[in-house]
């Protein structure tokens, strides 16, 4: 689908009110605003996303007539100004790390040159896009590793922060490698596959729990997944395998049964048993109901034969870590490297750029933040200049592509750094010649 943009009075009031102030004082030099997150959380690592809607709002960025007269209606700006606004697009240069990128707390994971008024303008937008979607895709993230190969579905729309979120949440979830999501529009919206059962309403709408099964095999003969929890589980998993014996009879097959309350470790056991007996091995497990990273590998690790998992509320909301501390900061203005020295919150000045060092295996081994124009022998840089002088620089890449980068990026991240439960920190390094500027 076509990307409709949100526009330029999604942002800050004060964005505006420090536009106005630059262009009344002629200030029109070039800005360098660098947007990081910073180590607030137990997060070990970071999953980049969100630089898609970034490209495309910048793209199209425009305040129309209707802005201009809402802002007027304030009573704060004055006609000259809004006059300027008006002839306002994004002309500048991003850089960035591609989306699936895996970074960590302090590292540049964007930056921004251009005119002072159009990169202080989009600073909110590129706060709330870039912060909640890799706020998400790091939950995920975390998810997927800790179900080791399981497939797992995102459940989250009904609990998400409205409509949007609800969509990003379904594309960030998928790029850190979820298998699908519950959310069609998503699906339609992204190419994700959409994947879904049936709710406990569905079978309390018939008199009979097993004809209730058996309804819903005669709609989807082979994509059938017998909800079983509504009265009674171990009764429900006998029900579902009569029922599944029955669709083998006439050609069919049942997909699987899901769980969705009590003891996951101990009910997936009893069902595991009843489906084999029943001659069904092939019909999967599913459960949801609370899982995120820490209900996962817990089930896991007690031997639950859980083959997928419908992961919703906790990874949707990311409910133990509900925000990230993503700030975009100015490093360079008019031609002068600047640096913020406020207690606890000091910056790096200048333009940047972030090596990464890794083993002869492909491991990672160490990150070093240098200076934009520095090369360092044997390290691999990770910002790419992604848009110059307001145009694209590349096709934007398929999400598939995207997924494929994590992937790869997660198998050469050691395996410490992926831990659920212990604080890692991986080595960050300042490069010499960054330093020296710090210190000039």
């Amino acid at each position: 689908m076509a990307y409709t943009p949100i526009g330029p009075l999604f942002t800050d009031l004060y964005e505006l009110t420090m536009a106005a102030g630059y262009y009344f004082r002629g200030m029109s030099g070039s800005a360098t605003f660098s947007l990081f997150a910073r180590d607030c959380t137990e997060r070990n690592f970071f999953v980049a996303a969100g630089l898609e809607d970034v490209l495309e709002e910048l793209s199209t960025l425009k305040f129309s007539t209707d802005d201009l007269t809402y802002l007027e209606s304030t009573g704060l700006f004055s006609a000259d100004f809004l006059s300027h606004l008006k002839e306002t697009r994004f002309t500048g240069e991003v850089r960035a790390m591609p989306e699936g990128t895996i970074f960590f707390p302090d590292e540049p994971v964007l930056e921004v040159t251009a005119p002072i008024i159009e990169a202080q303008i989009v600073e909110t937008y590129l706060l709330n896009t870039v912060g909640f979607q890799t706020l998400i895709a790091s939950k995920a993230a975390r998810c997927v590793h800790a179900a080791a190969g399981r497939p797992l579905i995102d459940f989250s729309l009904r609990r998400t922060q409205g409509r949007d979120g609800g969509l990003k949440v379904a594309r960030s979830a998928y790029l850190a490698g979820f298998s699908g999501t519950s959310n069609v529009l998503a699906g339609r919206r992204y190419g994700i596959p959409v994947s879904g059962t049936m709710a406990h309403s569905f079978v309390q709408t018939f008199l009979d729990e097993e004809d209730a099964y058996s309804a819903f095999a005669e709609a989807f003969p082979e994509n059938s997944v017998f909800l079983i929890d509504t009265y009674d589980t171990l009764e429900g998993a006998r029900l579902a395998a009569r029922v599944g014996t029955a669709m083998g009879q006439r050609g069919a097959s049942l997909k699987g049964v899901r769980l969705d309350s009590g003891d996951m470790t101990g009910l997936s056991r009893q069902v595991r048993r009843i489906l084999d007996r029943a001659g069904l091995p092939d019909v999967q497990i599913y459960a949801s109901s609370g899982f995120d990273e820490f209900k996962i590998s817990e089930v896991l690790d007690n031997g639950a034969p859980i083959d997928a998992f419908g992961v919703g509320t906790k990874m949707g909301v990311s409910a133990d870590a509900p925000y990230l501390d993503v700030v975009y900061k100015l490093v360079r203005f008019d031609g002068r490297d600047v640096r913020k020295l406020s207690p606890g919150k000091v910056t790096l000045s200048g333009r940047k750029q972030v090596f990464r060092r890794s083993d002869p295996k492909g491991g990672y081994r160490a990150d070093t933040i240098g200076l934009a124009g520095e090369q360092l022998e044997g390290q691999v840089p990770l910002l790419r200049t992604m848009m110059f002088e307001g145009k694209m620089t590349e096709p934007l890449p398929s999400l598939e592509d995207i997924r494929s980068r994590f992937r790869k990026n997660l198998s050469e991240l050691g395996e410490d750094y992926k831990s659920l439960h212990e604080k890692k920190t991986y080595p960050v390094l300042i490069s010499k010649k960054l330093q020296e500027l710090q210190e000039r």
